[in-house]
C-alpha cells in the first residue's frame, strides 16, 4: 500500500507540474530566428509573433549576432527578468543551464540552442489547455515492473548521437548502460544523463502508438548505490511533444528499442502534441 500511495503522490506531482504557469500545456509559440532583428509582438507582422491580446502589438526585437541574441525591448514595454525591469539584456539559452526567462504582458519567452539554430519558446499563462487538458492517463501500478538494474559506467565516456523530433542530433558523452531483468528476459538500455540524482533514460517499446505515445518514454531513476539502481516503469512518463507541438523531446537511440512491451507507466492521451 505505501508504495502504491508513494507512486500516486509522484503522479499527481507531475500532474501539477504539467499545468503550472510555465508548463508543458502553456506553451504557445517556437519560433526560429533569423540573422539580424526579429521583431516581437502580438501583431501579425512579427516574425514571433505572440498571442493576441497576451502582449503589446510590438513588443520589440530580439537580434541575432552570430550566436549571441539581445531583446530590446520597444520604448514603454514593461519587459521583466527575474521580476525586475529591463531595458536590452542578452538571452542565455536554454542549455546554459541559467536561461534568460523574460515576461512581457501574459507570455513569457526563452531563447533555444539547437544544434547551430537559435529560437524562442514563448509560454501564454492564460493558456486555454491548462484549463482544457483531460489529465494525464496511466497504467495500474505494478510491483512487477520494479526492476533491479546494474549501472554499468563507461570510464571514458562513450560518444552517443542524440537525435531530437525536428531531425536535429547533438553528440553527447554516454555516461554508461543499465542491464535488467525484464519479463525474464535480459534487457538493456543506453543512460543519457547520470548525475548524484540518478538516470534519464529515453526509452521504446512495443506499446508505443499503440496505448503509449509513439516516439517513446522518459524515465529517471533514484541514485545509483554503488552499482546497483532501480527502475521503476510506473514512473515511466511521456516526454514533452506528448502535451505540445512546440517542444524538442529526444527520440531514444535504437539501442533502446526494447522487444518486451512495459505495460506500466504513462499512456497517451489522444489529440495532444505531435510528433
Amino acid at each position: 500500500m505505501e508504495f502504491a500511495q508513494e507512486t500516486l503522490e509522484w503522479r499527481a506531482t507531475m500532474e501539477a507540474a504539467l499545468r503550472r504557469e510555465e508548463g508543458w500545456l502553456s506553451l504557445a509559440g517556437l519560433f526560429w530566428l533569423a540573422p539580424g532583428p526579429n521583431p516581437i509582438g502580438s501583431a501579425p507582422h512579427n516574425r514571433i509573433l505572440l498571442p493576441a491580446g497576451t502582449a503589446p502589438a510590438d513588443a520589440g526585437s530580439i537580434a541575432l549576432t552570430g550566436t549571441e541574441a539581445v531583446f530590446h525591448p520597444a520604448p514603454g514595454v514593461g519587459a521583466l527578468v527575474n521580476g525586475e525591469p529591463v531595458g536590452s539584456v542578452v538571452l542565455q539559452p536554454d542549455v546554459s543551464g541559467a536561461s534568460t526567462r523574460v515576461r512581457v504582458g501574459d507570455v513569457t519567452f526563452v531563447l533555444l540552442r539547437r544544434g547551430e539554430r537559435r529560437g524562442v519558446r514563448v509560454w501564454n499563462r492564460k493558456h486555454p489547455a491548462r484549463t482544457e487538458f483531460p489529465g494525464r492517463r496511466w497504467y495500474p501500478i505494478q510491483e512487477a515492473y520494479v526492476r533491479t538494474a546494474t549501472f554499468v559506467h563507461y570510464d571514458p565516456p562513450r560518444p552517443v548521437s542524440v537525435t531530437n523530433v525536428l531531425g536535429d542530433t547533438d553528440e553527447s558523452a554516454g555516461p554508461g548502460h543499465v542491464e535488467f531483468d525484464l519479463g525474464g528476459s535480459a534487457a538493456r538500455l543506453l543512460v543519457n544523463d547520470a548525475d548524484s540524482d540518478g538516470l534519464f533514460i529515453v526509452f521504446a517499446d512495443p506499446t508505443n502508438d499503440r496505448t503509449t505515445y509513439p516516439a517513446g518514454r522518459f524515465l529517471r531513476t533514484p541514485p545509483v548505490e554503488g552499482d546497483q539502481v532501480r527502475l521503476d516503469f510506473n514512473r515511466a512518463y511521456n516526454p514533452p511533444c506528448a502535451f505540445t507541438a512546440y517542444a524538442t523531446c529526444p527520440l531514444p537511440p535504437a539501442e533502446n528499442h526494447l522487444s518486451m512491451p512495459v505495460e506500466a507507466g504513462e499512456q497517451i492521451e489522444p489529440g495532444w502534441g505531435d510528433v
